[in-house]
């Protein structure tokens, strides 16, 4: 059973099928149908909605791609789409700014635009250029253009002031406490013995774990959805980790920052960037807003995909995760956990529980390249993590580096890592190591890259990693907002 508000309309869903999106709940159920299919990927962000949610710190409202996201996840939660934005027959602020701008023309695309602004609307980030942008990532215009659309978000966050949502905030709050009630097994079985499961604890896991051998984890789904809308798969019993409390917690000590396997690249985001800040760009080009909004680190490692993000920067940094299944537990290196194509050494009855990454060592080096056709929302065409340690001499004392989108599973070149260590960074001689490093690597041919491609560019990402280290003063970046930016 899956209780959420439509709105301000409470809505129970029984014995509904795992599989069943929020997207095709919203046009072929409710019959709203303004928010639109596009891509049914995760890609233009057509289908765009708002989803607001109980948090410590009070209600917060943020965006989701609704094709790739599964009905049972509302679970406790508030949905809003475009339909429910009108104040009292008036236009809300977001809908009249885009009005007032022009940033509207054929119309398709208005939707997802409209509930990304309306989301940006309700953060508490500071009014830039940038902030907008962020939040319109991963939504396509393909006539109006985006200086419109840019231009009414501008102008939405200098004029900011409280809507109707505000207004009805603590009746909001209390109609969502009333629905925090227990989701149990045998009440969200379907009619054709189709399961779902939506454990709150490691405990109820693992007992649902057992009932449902073979059922498959979802998190944020942003992978997993996709061969239901792509393939046209039927995904016959899910067990959901996002309510599971020990896999949405997040803790920093002295050994390191400690992520829980269900925990949204969003959350994660200003604890990572604490300790690397050099990883913003990385994390900016993992999706886009909404993806990450929903994606998570443990999907993402447990997908096993060749061309995950993670997995590289993960590597670089010397990370561990933790694997369990309930009683038992076991801690390897994240360079272990792949062992080939979507293939992991988990056992049937484990979960990916948690990610262990190390703290900042001071003096070390950090850089994060991805290289895609698109800057956001695109598959890597190579992705390159390096992390170094020097002595106060400039002499290497670690080099770690993780690759990513060039064989099936991340590679780890460790012979070529330890042949630099001892050496004096800053005279490196980067032409010989660049062409040990292209010798080392055996890349795939496909749509994306050639294999010849492949090996160019990575070697060409050392020597841009050593520039930057070694001269920092030079510029090698395009802003992605235009103009050079120092590394």
């Amino acid at each position: 059973m899956t209780d959420f508000l439509l709105n301000r309309q409470p809505v129970t869903l029984a014995k509904t099928d795992p599989d069943l999106t929020v997207l095709d709940y919203l046009r072929e159920h409710a019959h709203l149908t303004g928010t639109k299919e596009g891509c049914a990927s995760g890609d233009c962000g057509a289908c765009t909605v708002v989803v607001g949610e109980l948090t410590d710190q009070g209600m917060r409202y943020r965006s989701l791609n609704s094709c790739i996201t599964f009905v049972h996840s509302l679970h406790g939660k508030q949905l809003l789409t475009v339909e429910h934005l009108e104040q009292e027959g008036a236009l809300h602020p977001v809908q009249q700014a885009l009005v007032e701008h022009h940033g509207s023309q054929c119309g398709f695309c208005t939707p997802g635009f409209v509930m990304s602004l309306f989301a940006l609307y309700h953060s508490d980030v500071a009014p830039s250029r940038e902030a907008v942008l962020t939040a319109l990532s991963g939504n396509l215009c393909r006539c109006t253009g985006y200086r419109p659309i840019i231009d009414a978000g501008m102008a939405l966050l200098e004029q900011r002031h409280g809507d109707a949502f505000s207004a009805q905030i603590a009746d909001i709050e209390a109609e969502l406490r009333s629905l925090e009630t227990p989701v149990l097994p045998e009440e969200t079985k379907t009619d054709h013995t189709v399961g779902f499961w939506q454990p709150k604890t490691r405990q109820d896991l693992a007992k649902a774990r057992a009932q449902a051998p073979g059922a498959r984890y979802s998190a944020g789904s942003t992978d997993l959805a996709l061969e239901k809308t792509q393939r046209l798969a039927n995904l016959n019993a899910l067990i959901d980790l996002s309510q599971v409390a020990e896999l949405n917690h997040i803790s920093v000590d002295d050994k390191g920052l400690h992520i829980g396997a269900a925990v949204s690249y969003t959350d994660l985001e200003p604890a990572l960037l604490a300790d690397y800040p050099e990883a913003r760009e990385w994390l900016e080009r993992l999706g886009s807003r909404p993806i990450r909004n929903r994606g998570t680190l443990g999907g993402n490692l447990g997908n096993a995909s060749p061309i995950g993000d993670t997995p590289p920067l993960l590597i670089a940094l010397g990370a561990t995760v933790t694997l369990s299944n309930g009683q038992t537990e076991r801690t390897l290196p994240v360079s272990e956990l792949i062992t080939g194509y979507r293939q992991t050494v988990l056992a049937d009855d484990e979960w990916i529980d948690t990610i262990h990454l190390p703290r900042r060592q001071p003096g070390s080096q950090l850089r994060a390249y991805k290289i895609s056709k698109r800057f956001e929302d695109d598959i890597s065409t190579v992705c390159v993590v390096f992390y170094l340690e020097t002595d106060s001499n400039d002499t290497v004392t670690c080099l770690r580096a993780g690759f990513g989108g060039l064989a099936a599973t991340p590679l780890v070149l460790a012979d070529w890592q330890n042949q630099l260590v001892g050496q004096h960074w800053p005279t490196v001689a980067v032409d010989a190591t660049s062409q040990t490093l292209a010798n080392a690597l055996a890349p795939i041919d496909d749509v994306r890259a050639s294999a010849r491609y492949r090996v160019q560019v990575t070697a060409n990402l050392f020597r841009r990693f050593h520039l930057e280290t070694t001269q920092p003063d030079t510029r090698t970046r395009v802003h992605i907002h235009g103009g050079l930016d120092h590394a």
